[in-house]
């Protein structure tokens, strides 16, 4: 298997489709598949891990940080500049329409602030089943996220809808507490209804190099979710310092068992980035290329545009494809995103744009 001298992946990226990024059943020629492999003719070998060896590599708090240190390191250079590149791409009419629409259905509404009440979760969950009640065709987010408290009331609020609860975890933001609070803090959450738990790993224990900790860690959690939650590990990326941080977190929360990898808490300076979440997805393509294992990515904290969130879109279509092009496998952890998408999708509508006036204020 070749390394990608671009940004230090070991699979080459999807082909670039053209401005017309979400026309997914569109054909593509041999011309664009040949343009493309001389694009990225230049690879090196590398020796890569077989699926059924993967297990093998938790075994000891060496072995997991021989593989982890052994993960191509990442040109920081390559990297932003292709994600730099793919958010150049021109999204029009129809397709813009689809982009947003698929945006606002992968939101998870977010209110983690420490004023939080049951009618402010309450009128949340009500946003996120009918974000705009002028126009039912809108359609609702896939989640509100909250406190481990107000799992009950979020859960009473969407009842009957597809919108999921998900809840932060594990001391959230920080992470600093003992491994039986954390558990505790899961379980509670998990018996009052939350289908997704957000967790933080320990960042002290992953930038000591204390990789079977964070792993058991999380395997710990999985196992606390049980059958009924999904599990996202937020890696909080801008406190790990390097992009071949952000790769070994990311390949050491899929190895624990995460169902989603998740970029930041939103509680820090520096949280969900193009390059950031595009070695993410990069990871996320690989580990089902070896192991056959699909992982969701959700970039979290930074993203307030439509702008935005379509960047982010081109990110996941010429990465890692259509697979992930869903809110089951990608989501946005936001909460002002939503209504700049709701006003864009009125301007699309209308030809004109209404402005925050004309959407609530969470």
């Amino acid at each position: 298997m070749g390394v990608c001298v671009v940004c230090g992946c070991s699979r080459i990226p999807a082909p670039f489709q053209g401005a017309d990024a979400f026309h997914l059943k569109k054909n593509r020629s041999d011309g664009v598949y040949s343009r493309y492999a001389r694009r990225y003719a230049r690879l090196v070998t590398m020796p890569t891990t077989a699926p059924h060896a993967l297990a093998d590599v938790t075994a000891s708090d060496s072995t997991l940080r021989r593989f982890l240190h052994g993960l191509p390191g990442v040109d920081a250079v390559g990297l932003e500049a292709r994600a730099a590149s793919l958010g150049t791409r021109s999204i029009k009419t129809t397709a813009k329409a689809y982009a947003i629409d698929l945006a606002i259905s992968m939101v998870d509404l977010t209110t983690l602030e420490g004023a939080d009440t049951p009618g402010k979760v309450r009128a949340l969950g009500a946003k996120a089943v009918h974000p705009d009640p002028t126009d039912r065709t809108t359609p609702a987010t896939a989640a509100v996220c909250v406190y481990p408290d107000m799992v009950a009331t979020a859960k009473e609020a969407v009842a009957g809808s597809s919108v999921k609860v998900a809840s932060v975890a594990t001391a959230f933001p920080a992470g600093r507490a003992a491994l039986d609070v954390k558990l505790a803090d899961v379980r509670d959450a998990v018996a009052a209804g939350a289908d997704e738990i957000d967790m933080v790993i320990d960042r002290g224990a992953f930038l000591a190099g204390h990789y079977l900790k964070v792993y058991d860690e999380i395997t710990a959690v999985r196992e606390a979710c049980g059958t009924s939650a999904r599990l996202k590990v937020i890696f909080e990326t801008g406190e790990l310092s390097t992009y071949d941080n952000i790769r070994r977190a990311s390949w050491l929360g899929m190895l624990a068992g995460a169902d989603f990898i998740k970029t930041s808490t939103g509680k820090v300076a520096v949280n969900a980035t193009p390059a950031n979440t595009l070695l993410m997805l990069e990871a996320v393509r690989d580990f089902r290329a070896q192991t056959g294992v699909q992982v969701g990515v959700k970039p979290a904290g930074g993203i307030r545009t439509s702008k935005d969130a379509i960047k982010f879109l081109v990110l996941v279509n010429e990465t890692v494809g259509e697979d992930w092009l869903d809110n089951h496998w990608f989501r946005f952890g936001a909460s002002s995103l939503l209504n700049d998408l709701l006003m864009q999708r009125q301007k699309l509508a209308t030809g004109r744009y209404s402005g925050p006036d004309y959407v609530t204020v969470d």
